[in-house]
């Protein structure tokens, strides 16, 4: 590169020495090191975006090339290789845990979608089993109370009147502590 096409990318960054043009963007140094996960979420899929808006402008000018075009094809590449960069920075700061699966799922041509799928109809098919079996100790739990009530209609009867005083004694409790009946703690929503 000779010295006027160096002087006249001057704003760019000049050359690299290689023959590359040195495009410098910030992106990453303005952001600040603090931020939330879901702003470096959103600041990797720009980053992404800005990339294959560089690759398809690097491709149109691969196509059409000639001699004329060789200093927008340098400047895109070092503006493809710049944001490359800038998108690795960016993403280390973002903590994302993708499961092997869906990118097995990924490799093979499949839709990711369908891990989610497969993991829903999962949950729902242990709920549902967790659902007969909680079922099923209270169908027991009332026969045996039943069964019991026949023979001891005395101890069972007192024995319903301790159950209704601590019930209603856990639940003054949680009223007191905000509580939830199943245990939880409410939250209080701040205006």
């Amino acid at each position: 590169m000779d010295a006027s096409q160096a002087s006249s990318l001057g704003t760019t960054g000049g050359s690299g020495g290689n023959g590359l043009v040195n495009n410098q963007t910030n992106d990453a140094v303005n952001a600040t090191p603090n931020d939330d996960p879901k702003q470096n979420l959103n600041q990797v899929i720009n980053s992404i975006q800005k990339t294959l808006g560089l690759l398809h402008q690097l491709y149109l000018t691969v196509s059409s090339f000639n001699a004329a075009s060789q200093l927008p094809l340098l400047q895109r590449l070092n503006s493809l290789v710049t944001e490359l960069d800038n998108m690795a920075k960016l993403s280390e700061k973002c903590n994302i845990q993708v499961p092997m699966e869906v990118l097995n799922l990924i490799d093979d041509g499949k839709n990711p979608d369908e891990f989610t799928r497969d993991v829903l109809n999962d949950c729902i098919a242990k709920n549902q089993v967790t659902k007969g079996k909680t079922d099923a100790f209270k169908s027991l739990r009332k026969h045996l109370l039943e069964e019991l009530e026949q023979t001891f209609p005395d101890e069972v009867e007192s024995y319903r009147e301790i159950r209704a005083s601590a019930a209603a004694e856990s639940k003054r409790l949680a009223q007191s502590q905000s509580i939830l009946q199943n245990g939880d703690v409410k939250v209080k929503t701040e205006l």
